[in-house]
């Protein structure tokens, strides 16, 4: 990075989680011919704008919603708004996002999609691979243009693990930074069965991150709080308990699978939840250990695997940061403003700040972005 900023002593900072909103036409662009007529799109139907993915319109109305962090809230869930004003300049134009990062003092942004986070509803595995590879090649383009500001995380389809393994390793030698992983069960697989240590494997030694993320979810029948959506429980619960009913569930079988004896040396990465549950999830399983221990061949304590492989991105305003610190590990802890969503802030930075300022000054430099080097390799 030659852009003046080499001579300014203050600590890095890095945004462990942001988001990309991904162009209306990027798949019409970057999908190989033979699959641009079932490209990933957004049109408008009888008045109402549709994400369109293999065919299926997978949301309608409120597209705007997907972004949306500079809109008002409830206008932007009335429907009335389309896609593209939910997309702020800096959510798709390399550009515009390091003249916002300038604006914040942050140094580096950890890219994750936002149409690619959600399931692809086709069962055409080559389809969806190349869903994957037309957004990993969009986003090394992205990545290039903002100038050593971006470090993008890889989308591959687990569905498909020969189309996956391939191209991880040329999203590595790309330069990306991360994989995401789906928090939720992957054909009646956990994503830490057996099946995909080829992917874990090739992770561990790239020595990037495996990369669980949040999927909001709202639709009756959608992930283990499928009964509670369809009683149509509101905003607020689909938003707030991302942590409670994927990455708890997810992160718990990567122990219990034995993920990390099989990968001692694998990085996981806990992205939008928060990072104030890790304490109680290690004390918790911990506690079940004692009782049942023998009967899961596992080598150490749940918390041990959990402090060994296990990083956590902290929400701005979190208040458990210093206790996370503490109780996990100093190393352990990050921040992330999920800039664009319509429930991130464009005060997240500031938020960030304020919540690390009681804290030493080489906490405060570790969680504000000396974490992130490390776990990313920046």
């Amino acid at each position: 990075m030659d852009d003046g900023r080499a001579a300014d002593s203050r600590a890095l900072v890095v945004d462990s989680d942001s988001h990309v909103m991904e162009p209306a036409d990027l798949w019409l662009r970057y999908l190989e011919p033979q699959f641009r007529d079932r490209a990933i799109r957004v049109e408008r139907r009888e008045g109402v704008e549709h994400l369109v993915i293999g065919e299926v319109s997978v949301l309608q109305g409120s597209l705007a919603a997907l972004g949306g962090a500079h809109l008002d809230r409830a206008a932007a869930f009335g429907g009335g708004i389309p896609y593209a004003e939910g997309c702020e300049p800096a959510s798709f134009d390399p550009a515009a996002r390091a003249a916002m990062l300038d604006k914040w003092k942050v140094d580096v942004g950890v890219l994750f999609p936002t149409i690619g986070l959600l399931p692809f509803p086709t069962d055409d595995a080559a389809l969806a691979s190349a869903y994957c590879r037309a957004y990993n090649r969009w986003q090394t383009d992205f990545s290039r243009d903002a100038d050593g500001r971006a470090a993008p995380i890889a989308v591959v389809n687990w569905r498909d693990l020969e189309g996956a393994e391939q191209e991880l390793r040329a999203c590595l030698e790309a330069g990306f930074r991360g994989v995401f992983v789906p928090p939720e069960v992957i054909d009646e697989r956990r994503p830490s069965d057996p099946h995909f240590d080829p992917l874990w494997r090739l992770m561990e030694e790239a020595q990037v991150p495996g990369c669980l993320h949040v999927i909001v979810r709202f639709a009756p029948g959608s992930g283990p709080f499928g009964p509670w959506h369809a009683s149509r429980p509101g905003l607020l619960f689909g938003f707030g308990l991302g942590a409670t009913s994927q990455l708890i569930p997810a992160l718990t079988a990567m122990v219990t699978d034995r993920l990390f004896e099989r990968f001692p040396r694998l990085k996981v990465l806990c992205v939008e939840a928060g990072c104030g549950w890790a304490a109680y999830l290690m004390d918790r399983l911990d506690e079940k250990w004692e009782a049942f221990g023998a009967m899961t061949q596992l080598k150490m304590k749940p918390s041990d695997y959990i402090r060994r492989n296990c990083w956590f991105v902290a929400e701005p305003g979190e208040r458990t940061i210093g206790a996370m610190l503490d109780l996990v590990g100093e190393d352990k802890i990050l921040w992330g403003s999920d800039y664009p969503h319509i429930d991130s802030t464009l005060l997240a930075p500031e938020q960030i700040r304020a919540s690390v300022a009681g804290l030493s000054p080489a906490r405060q430099a570790a969680v504000l972005g000396e974490n992130a080097r490390k776990v990313f390799g920046l």
